[in-house]
């Protein structure tokens, strides 16, 4: 382990080492003459201790056999601590990993999460300078996700995007592009990368420089770098792998922090709950309003009972009324004639049945009516189930629905009044029922008066008593009704002022305050007045609510929108969004150090103690700034602010931030390209390329993989990196992915091609529960055999929703489409849960097959040999992916390895 070494005794003959570097050559060879040597081995360690003559041959002897058995005990105690050292290294590196997939999915903020972050790495190295950057090799451009320095006094805006062409002369830039680690003195790598020393602008050189790239689907995304300025040597190759290997888990953690959509679905769910709310209310004002038209329309049918004037006119106006209240368009009134034998008809308005003339009794629907002497409300149905057991036969044009009810003298029905609907989408109700009823009364009641002219008039002192107490409780009934249409009133008040205003504290809401941003905005330019809007957002308010109760973070609230509302001016206006969240407009500002002035006031006020729950705290915010501009929403501004306060929070809290052009910059390229995104959608822009999967033992082609491209009307081809965040972002990734499942299945089953086709599949369609039944009905569809179908998925589909996963790939392998597992290595890797899954097969990380026969063959071939040692334990197929050299597919086939794709074989193309 160590090498050769020699150690003298103090006075040692020069002759003497000699004597012992030959003998530990040669041990059995001769001993020169007045010299002794004693030999020791033991687990391929040997030793050769050579001694001159003494007095005493016997003392010499035994000292030199002690001698070597001395330092055979050293050298054991020497491997033994090697070996503690490597497995410290090694549980220390496991705990990193635990450490940082813990991060990925913790509630912190990105800043806390980075420095989180450089903590595991420092545990691991020596870390004191550190920075990560993301690279975007199309465009050329980077930012500094996290810079820490101890010399370099550049603070780096995470947010700022830096073109390759302003850092011509970095280290960092040699190393994106290389995308190889890089390991040395920063003098001595800028000059084997050709990079300019001369330069002073990217910092002091260091001693010991160690940078490893990032890569996602293969391609350089970013670095990691470490460097020590007081000790050359500081890195070894060691350190090299290891940081290399933690970078690729740390990349999966950042890449796990970007969805920030809570706020939204929130709101979003906040403004329903008041738009319910108010369609409640609504539809009580319509209910009261429909029972005042009921009360007026009895009075009207009240004073028509009493009324001077003809039945017929009686009749026309009752259908007036009765038209007011109900569906009427078809309605008439039948009586029995004397003899009870024959129906007559007195009124009738119909629009099927002009004419209804008197008939003989049978039995239709009327008869029905007078036989059972009760209302009768039918709907089609029931009045085919009539005729069908034989109870009634319909007559005249058949209605959807009938309503009738009998008009009865001294408990005996002479007659009745019916209403009818044509349309299946008009149908009476049993409210509806009621009130014909009541209305029967009384056209009973008017055609008693006209046959009995005489008793009426006999009567007429008690009717009027009788009209005059139902007029009085009429009255107070009506009264009644007013009063509670009032409290209504009210109480809809109330419910408009707790729309506009924040519970809690008070302030107005986020709706008030995109009305007043809008009125502002919706002047005309030259009257318009300019305007601040400061979005702030108490930091680390969740741990008030934790530590000390969510009615002390109420309590907090109330006391910081209090501090808020008392620095405002008449023209300024205060509100709470919701949660932590508040908003300030300041009007007539058209300064943006105004602004400025005006949030430091506000962090200042903040910050002086305040005491909640029997505790003293000393709040602080971040605070983004928008100033108005033409052409502006209110949306629009209270989104530039949030991205500012963003900004604040990103750059140490408790301070402020202003919305500038490159945020906005950036924040336009993204609604473009999920504008594109949409059109592309629609016109069906996207297509699939086909990568061919090899049998690595003779290279048969046992199947492809459809990739996704899209063919930009004005950048030609794209890859998915180029839209898949916004997509994904937007929701718009699950359309796309149907898309190209109907084009792939449809060519699947038109042409013959060999083998298998592998689809990729999301982690959001495994959310969807009707995934499964939507992908074979496309295989049904189109005619295609699932047994040539299969499906690629990542490990958080398999572990997001694990129980729902294994429903759906169980359902899909008994329709024979089976399942891979693709980027195997770059997650969680775990053995829980593959025995758990129907998986086919793994298919290897092109970052492990890359670093086959290259410098970092050791570290891969160690990680590419585990994985296949697992799936074949598990009885899993093996498909390695990225294959581009014959060394690369020689190695993989020795190890083992089934199945490969890659440059080597065939570069994806359309069909």
């Amino acid at each position: 382990m160590s090498g050769r070494g020699v150690i003298d005794a103090t006075g040692a003959q020069p002759s003497m080492r000699d004597v012992a570097m030959a003998a530990l050559d040669d041990d059995e060879g001769g001993v020169p003459e007045g010299a002794c040597v004693q030999h020791g081995r033991r687990d391929g360690m040997r030793i050769a201790v050579a001694t001159g003559a003494g007095a005493d041959e016997a003392l010499r002897d035994a000292w030199a056999r002690l001698a070597a058995n001395t330092m055979l005990a050293a050298l054991d105690s020497l491997v033994t601590a090697h070996g503690v050292a490597a497995l410290k290294r090694s549980e220390r590196l496991q705990q990193a990993l635990y450490e940082i997939a813990d991060l990925a999915g913790s509630s912190l903020e990105m800043g806390d999460v980075l420095a989180r972050i450089h903590g595991v790495v420092g545990a691991l190295m020596t870390a004191e300078n550190f920075y990560i950057v993301l690279y975007d090799d199309l465009s050329e451009t980077l930012r500094f996700l996290y810079f820490v320095d101890a010399r370099d006094p550049w603070v780096a805006d995470p947010e700022q995007e830096l073109h390759v062409s302003d850092m011509p002369n970095s280290l960092t830039i040699a190393l994106l592009r290389a995308g190889q680690p890089m390991l040395g003195p920063s003098a001595q790598l800028r000059r084997a990368h050709g990079v300019d020393a001369e330069n002073p602008l990217h910092g002091p050189d260091s001693a010991d420089w160690l940078g490893v790239p990032l890569r996602r689907d293969g391609r350089v995304c970013g670095a990691i770098v470490v460097q020590s300025y007081d000790r050359p040597d500081r890195y070894t190759q060691e350190d090299r792998a290891l940081l290399e290997f933690v970078a690729q888990h740390i990349l999966t953690a950042l890449d796990r922090k970007q969805a920030q959509s809570e706020l939204e679905r929130r709101v979003d769910s906040r403004t329903q709950e008041l738009q319910d709310a108010n369609f409640g209310l609504q539809a009580q004002i319509a209910e009261r309003a429909r029972a005042e038209r009921l009360q007026r329309a009895l009075y009207r049918i009240s004073e028509l009972s009493v009324a001077a004037g003809s039945v017929e006119r009686f009749y026309a106006d009752l259908h007036a009324i009765v038209g007011e209240l109900l569906y009427a368009r078809n309605f008439y009134i039948a009586m029995l004639s004397q003899d009870g034998q024959r129906i007559e008809f007195p009124y009738s308005v119909d629009e099927r049945d002009i004419a209804r003339r008197p008939r003989k009794r049978a039995n239709g629907l009327t008869e029905y009516v007078l036989d059972s002497g009760e209302p009768l409300l039918a709907r089609r149905e029931s009045i085919a189930l009539l005729e069908a057991r034989g109870d009634l036969q319909s007559r005249g044009t058949q209605a959807q629905c009938w309503l009738g009810v009998p008009l009865s003298r001294d408990g005996r029905p002479v007659g009745a009044i019916a209403v009818q609907s044509y349309d299946p989408a008009i149908q009476f109700t049993q409210a509806d029922q009621a009130l014909l009823t009541f209305v029967a009364h009384h056209i009973d009641s008017a055609l008693e008066r006209k046959r009995a002219q005489e008793a009426l008039k006999a009567a007429h002192t008690e009717l009027e008593f009788r009209v005059d107490a139902r007029t009085r409780e009429l009255e107070q009934a009506n009264r009644e009704l007013r009063a509670q249409i009032g409290e209504r009133v009210r109480a809809q008040q109330r419910l408009v002022h707790q729309a506009r205003h924040d519970p809690l504290t008070g302030l107005p809401n986020r709706v008030q305050l995109l009305e007043r941003l809008n009125a502002a905005l919706a002047s005309s330019e030259s009257r318009q007045e300019p305007f601040a809007v400061l979005f702030l957002d108490l930091d680390r308010f969740k741990l008030i609510n934790d530590s000390v109760g969510h009615a002390a973070g109420d309590a907090m609230l109330i006391e910081v929108g209090q501090r808020i509302s008392a620095l405002l001016g008449p023209q300024d206006m205060a509100a709470r969004l919701g949660g932590d969240e508040f908003a300030v407009v300041l009007g007539g500002v058209d300064d943006a150090c105004v602004a400025d002035t005006m949030a430091a006031a506000l962090l200042a006020t903040l910050a002086r103690p305040m005491w909640v729950a029997g505790r003293e705290l000393y709040p602080s915010a971040s605070i983004g700034i928008a100033m108005s501009h033409p052409g502006a929403d209110g949306d629009g501004l209270l989104r530039d602010a949030d991205a500012a306060m963003y900004r604040a929070k990103a750059c140490g809290r408790d301070r402020s931030e202003r919305f500038d052009e490159a945020m906005r910059a950036e924040a336009t390229r993204l609604l473009d390209l999920e504008a594109d995104l949409r059109r592309a959608i629609l016109q069906d822009a996207f297509e699939p390329f086909f990568q061919p999967i090899v049998r690595l033992s003779d290279g048969v082609v046992i199947g492809h993989e459809a990739l996704l491209r899209w063919r930009h009307e004005l950048h030609g081809i794209l890859p998915p990196a180029e839209f898949i965040g916004v997509g994904e972002d937007s929701g718009l990734i699950e359309q796309v992915d149907w898309l190209m499942y109907r084009k792939v299945i449809g060519m699947m089953a038109k042409l013959d091609a060999p083998g298998y086709v592998s689809i990729n599949v999301s982690p959001r369609h495994f959310r969807s529960d009707d995934f499964v039944e939507r992908l074979m009905q496309l295989v049904d569809g189109a005619g295609a055999d699932p047994a040539r179908l299969r499906i690629e998925i990542t490990e958080v589909a398999l572990l997001d929703d694990a129980p729902r996963a294994l429903r759906m790939l169980s359902l899909l392998r008994e329709r024979g489409v089976l399942a891979l597992l693709d980027d195997f290595g770059t997650g969680f890797s775990a053995l829980s849960y593959l025995h758990r899954f129907p998986i086919r097969a793994l298919k290897i990380d092109q970052s492990f097959v890359q670093g086959l026969g290259s410098d970092l063959h050791a570290e891969s071939l160690a990680l590419v040999r585990a994985i296949l040692a697992l799936a074949g334990t598990l009885g899993i197929d093996t498909i390695a992916e990225g294959i581009e050299t014959p060394a690369q597919r020689e190695i993989l086939d020795e190890l083992g390895c089934q199945y490969g794709q890659g440059y080597l074989y065939g570069r994806p193309m359309p069909i």
